[in-house]
């Protein structure tokens, strides 16, 4: 009997000591680390963020979802997560995605990619209305698209959070419409930050482990204070279902993106107007700089902004506007996601010093971004050479020659031609073409000599056809 009792005691210490051990701070070497409890409940922030997730459903042409399902660029192992469904006793396509409600006053945050090419959009609410939604903007180089929809009512919402302030290790909720099943909340951890996964110009998404699905694109990741701390986008998945490894675009980007298109319907991106490369070891080490970071200036462009401010070849941006700066990329988006005309701090290493400059930053509309080229609005085309990178990100054959299209103008030739992003231009006019430069100059020919149509040959993911394009004098 006192044996039973002192084992019964035993094992109550035993439990006393392990929940101290759960709550009291760590040994460490360095510092005490406080261990962080698993929450007893997400309820509250659930019922919270419930009525502001709403379920998008399109509808378009099949034959224009059977080209847009083969043009995604993502490397194969990398999938967006948008279900698609095709009706063909209708010709039609429906597809089901996720996003929210950013004001009372109907304004829903969604991807690029679940709305691109429908020809019609409704917005399913939480407690079961239906409204038709009309396109704001949206941006493909990000993957965002801002929504209205009319409710005659003022409309549940849920605000941006700050992702900067996110950490890896903190608790996230990834919230959607999974396979057409209504809303899911599934938890999970923040793995990785500042993930680039060969998707577009400008990643940098949040890495989770919580379980996302087919439907959950465009729905928001939140933080444990109810706040949307990103937008999620894509999985990586090689056998097409969820394996524990989504990414979202943080809040910071997004909340800037989203604030343009409801301003202007697109983005109108920051720009330098300098050629950059990342700081490696060796080059950090002959410049006498102390971290491997920073880019480095290659060129400076002429009647640029960066030209006007006294930028020169050799300079090391390190920090903008106190934010340090870790490769070229991370440089090239974090301008892009500034506004044209905003003056920003450049912190700059110089022949062995700090300097400090100030820009103010030019727009990148018709100017070289992003290794691309833009043609002027009567085409509406951001054009760039194919290269081994290029041609792996959007899924080129070895053997594929031509210009790649990057991103195509909404309202514009272009668009109304279908043309989009991941298209290669064999052709202009019959005439073989290999660089931007090439094909707008064949552009212009035919504008000089009063043409009022260019005829290109189109390849998308293997399939030739022609394109009849308008144009105007330059």
């Amino acid at each position: 009997m006192m044996q039973n009792i002192l084992a019964q005691w035993a094992n109550k210490l035993a439990a006393i000591a392990l929940i101290s051990a759960l709550t009291l701070p760590l040994a460490h070497a360095e510092q005490p680390i406080r261990a962080t409890v698993i929450p007893a409940s997400f309820a509250d922030l659930v019922e919270t963020a419930r009525p502001a997730v709403v379920t998008i459903i399109t509808t378009q042409a099949a034959l224009k979802q059977e080209y847009r399902q083969h043009a995604l660029p993502f490397d194969e192992f990398f999938r967006r997560f948008f279900e698609e469904r095709q009706s063909f006793q209708k010709n039609k396509a429906n597809g089901l995605g996720s996003g929210f409600i950013i004001n009372a006053e109907g304004l829903v945050v969604t991807n690029h990619h679940v709305i691109e090419g429908a020809d019609k959009i409704t917005v399913k609410l939480n407690d079961g209305n239906e409204y038709l939604a009309t396109v704001l903007g949206h941006d493909a180089k990000t993957d965002l698209a801002l929504l209205k929809i009319k409710a005659n009512k003022a409309l549940p919402y849920i605000s941006f959070g700050d992702s900067d302030k996110a950490r890896v290790g903190d608790w996230v909720i990834a919230v959607g419409n999974p396979f057409g099943f209504g809303e899911s909340f599934t938890a999970g951890i923040i793995s990785a930050r500042g993930r680039d996964i060969q998707s577009g110009p400008y990643d940098d998404f949040i890495q989770i482990d919580a379980p996302i699905n087919k439907g959950n694109s465009g729905g928001p990741l939140l933080n444990m204070s109810g706040e949307v701390i990103g937008i999620n986008t894509a999985i990586y998945s090689p056998n097409g279902g969820n394996v524990g490894i989504g990414f979202a675009v943080p809040s910071v980007m997004a909340a800037s993106i989203i604030k343009q298109l409801e301003q202007h319907g697109s983005v109108e991106r920051g720009w330098l107007g300098v050629e950059i490369q990342s700081i490696t070891k060796d080059i950090a080490n002959s410049l006498d700089l102390q971290q491997v970071s920073g880019a480095l200036v290659a060129n400076v462009l002429a009647d640029t902004p960066a030209k006007k401010a006294g930028i020169l070849p050799g300079d090391v941006i390190i920090e903008v506007n106190g934010k340090s700066i870790k490769n070229a990329k991370a440089l090239s988006s974090l301008i892009a996601n500034m506004e044209a005309g905003k003056s920003v701090e450049l912190s700059i290493w110089r022949m062995g010093s700090k300097k400090t400059i100030k820009v103010i930053l030019g727009q990148m509309s018709n100017k070289i971004a992003s290794n691309g080229e833009q043609d002027s609005v009567e085409l509406g085309l951001t054009l760039d050479e194919i290269t081994p990178q290029t041609r792996k990100q959007y899924q080129l054959s070895a053997d594929l020659t031509g210009v790649l299209i990057v991103e195509v103008k909404e309202g514009s030739p272009a668009a109304e031609k279908g043309l989009k992003s991941g298209d290669v231009i064999m052709m202009v006019n019959q005439e073989k073409v290999s660089t931007p430069s090439g094909l707008i100059e064949k552009v212009k020919e035919a504008a000089s000599a009063k043409r009022q149509t260019v005829l290109l040959l189109v390849n998308r993911q293997g399939r030739q056809y022609f394109v009849m394009l308008k144009i105007k004098a330059f």
